[in-house]
């Protein structure tokens, strides 16, 4: 795992879209396309802004999955990951391949079901993009994290620390608004990524920082420290979110 502190949020993001590209680029030279997950959240906002402006990756070789989604939570809440998803990704990059997102609509076992199915056709999958919540989530594998959990996708209730957050970003009103339920990929399943991009600014999430990344230890009480076992992780930081390591 390589670790990289930058300035401030957009200095990071900016050279955290630009590994991305490096990766992409590659992999649809080598491959002949690119299979990738991106997260959402305000963490990855500048990081995608970044990422969607360069012209030289042909997105049309290019399949995207996501990392998680509420369960029962409409397109059109502003919550919604499939409507962050749309509105800042992928109405900015033109066709894909292919899409598959997570419908938080739809009966969650059937939903994980569909899923898991679609992600196991795959050979490979490139890249995954990722952040680190305030209690150490990777995506919403919520600490006590079950690292040995086999299914790509899996449904799991989300702690107060989680739904907290969401209200403290502006998705939500109150906690009780906060759906208790969402649909997660699983952390075996996102250590399968040949490369992990985690971008993770801002002082909010300092302190998951330390405890995740600023020793050797790996604990599921922790679950994004498991990333320190990924034999390619870049993990980009601003001067905020460092300041405890």
């Amino acid at each position: 795992m390589k670790i990289n502190v930058y300035q401030d949020k957009k200095t990071t993001s900016k050279y955290a879209a630009e590994r991305a590209r490096e990766i992409l680029i590659e992999s649809i030279e080598k491959d002949g396309e690119a299979v990738f997950i991106i997260a959402t959240g305000n963490s990855q906002l500048d990081f995608l802004a970044a990422l969607v402006e360069f012209d030289d990756i042909d997105w049309s070789k290019t399949k995207l999955y996501h990392l998680d989604e509420y369960v029962g939570i409409d397109e059109t809440h502003k919550a919604s990951f499939r409507k962050y998803i749309k509105e800042n990704f992928i109405s900015k990059v033109g066709e894909l391949k292919e899409i598959n997102l997570i419908d938080g609509m739809n009966d969650p076992e059937k939903e994980c079901q569909r899923l898991n199915q679609k992600i196991k056709e795959e050979d490979k999958i490139q890249a995954a993009f990722v952040g680190i919540g305030e209690n150490g989530h990777l995506a919403f594998n919520e600490p006590p994290a079950d690292f040995e959990e086999e299914a790509p996708f899996i449904i799991i209730e989300l702690d107060d620390v989680s739904r907290k957050q969401q209200v403290k970003e502006g998705w939500f009103e109150t906690i009780a608004d906060v759906p208790k339920n969402a649909i997660t990929m699983t952390v075996k399943q996102i250590m399968k990524s040949e490369n992990i991009i985690c971008t993770v600014p801002g002082s909010r999430k300092a302190e998951a920082v330390k405890n995740c990344l600023g020793d050797d230890k790996i604990s599921v009480d922790c679950p994004s420290s498991i990333l320190k076992e990924h034999k390619s992780t870049d993990v980009f930081l601003d001067e905020d979110s460092a300041e405890l390591l």
